[in-house]
């Protein structure tokens, strides 16, 4: 079937606008779809994901006392800008967030409370990518370019689930991590028939390596604070995006995405020497597996203003048992998208997703702490794009 050039346009642009909520501490999924798009383009987006992440206790004492929702909802913007410099020569910067955790277990004296506090986390990133993209021919395009990222975090261990008999207990542990930047670096190419809207990209992200300074105190010991460095390794991953038109106005898309979070950890100096002490050197946050994902659907255009688009995805997360610190394991999603362009020339997204998080066992000190079952999230999105 063939396509206009406009219409090609708006369907290349219509994957849903809506949040991830993947294994390990992913988020943005890491999309370059923006730069691939044709002439000059730009766009601003936000994403929302309103979670329910309940389960019960496994510790010792506690079993099956109630863990309320700890997941909190969380938001997180985006935006690109591409501009076709000649012929062969394309630039492009995109911001995004992708990687982070919020969650906050109730204050309640328990598995994850101490009557005052409850165990929290809260890590932020930041990601700006340069690219710069050589097209020999109409059909190849070959990219890459530098990454900058900062990363922050602030955690606090709460509750009978950090007791570590016989005695000791890692309740009344925090660490502040401040914001730090560092380097890495992407390569991939595309190839596209225009005529078809057919369109396949793999897209290369190295691991970035942080040095953060930290702060580590401990309430029950007055006045304490430990002062290092953390080091921390956002992970590599591969991205493979593949699309084509399949009858008129009608778009097919997939994206498949690779994380290696096999072995990741994060070991605090005074976390890992005092539990060390205690019998057994633990991890702040660490997972076993490496994370994979698909995201599949439809696109159609409906007439010159509105389009819309239907998605399903799975996420296999990242190793089981989890962290307590986001104790879900991967996810099935379904998702909805509109469009509505004004003008030829840009257009207004939103979509909604719908997860269906997948069950978890919640494990510290080598040691499973909690169950959480039957658990969803929510995903709204809103993008606005223009073509100039």
């Amino acid at each position: 079937m063939k396509l206009t050039a406009i219409h090609s346009a708006i369907l290349l642009s219509l994957i849903p606008a809506t949040t991830t909520f993947a294994g390990g501490l992913d988020r943005s999924g890491q999309s370059i779809s923006a730069f691939l798009q044709p002439g000059n383009y730009a766009e601003a987006g936000i994403s929302v994901l309103d979670p329910t992440v309940k389960g019960s206790s496994t510790v010792q004492g506690l079993e099956g006392e109630k863990i309320s929702d700890m997941a909190e909802d969380y938001y997180f913007p985006s935006a690109a800008i591409k501009v076709q410099a000649t012929d062969k020569i394309s630039l492009g910067l995109i911001y995004d967030q992708p990687y982070g955790a919020d969650s906050q277990y109730a204050s309640t004296a328990g598995s994850f409370g101490d009557g005052i506090e409850g165990t929290s986390v809260e890590v932020k990133t930041n990601n700006l990518t340069a690219l710069i993209g050589y097209q020999p021919t109409e059909n190849w395009n070959f990219y890459a370019g530098p990454v900058w990222q900062t990363v922050e975090a602030e955690i606090k261990l709460r509750g009978a689930a950090y007791a570590k008999p016989p005695a000791g207990t890692l309740s009344g542990y925090n660490i502040n991590v401040e914001q730090e930047e560092a380097y890495g670096w992407l390569a991939g190419f595309a190839y596209q028939i225009p005529e078809i809207a057919l369109k396949a990209a793999v897209t290369y992200r190295s691991e970035i390596k942080h040095n953060a300074k930290s702060k580590e105190t401990y309430n029950l010991i007055l006045g304490f604070a430990y002062i290092d460095e953390l080091e921390a390794i956002t992970p590599q991953s591969v991205n493979l995006d593949l699309q084509s038109g399949i009858a008129q106005n009608t778009l097919a898309f997939a994206n498949l995405r690779w994380v290696h979070w096999d072995q990741f950890a994060v070991t605090p100096s005074f976390l890992a020497q005092t539990t060390a002490a205690l019998g057994a050197k633990q991890n702040l946050i660490d997972y076993s597996d490496d994370q994979y994902s698909i995201t599949t659907g439809l696109s159609h255009k409906f007439n010159s203003k509105w389009a819309g688009t239907a998605a399903i995805g799975w996420d296999s997360g990242a190793g089981n048992p989890v962290t307590t610190l986001g104790p879900t394991e991967g996810y099935w999603s379904v998702g909805l998208g509109g469009q509505y362009s004004p003008a030829e020339n840009y257009f207004i997204q939103a979509g909604i997703k719908y997860f269906w998080l997948g069950d978890a066992q919640a494990q510290t000190g080598g040691s499973v702490k909690a169950d959480f079952e039957d658990n969803h999230a929510i995903g709204y999105g809103m993008k606005i794009g223009y073509r100039f």
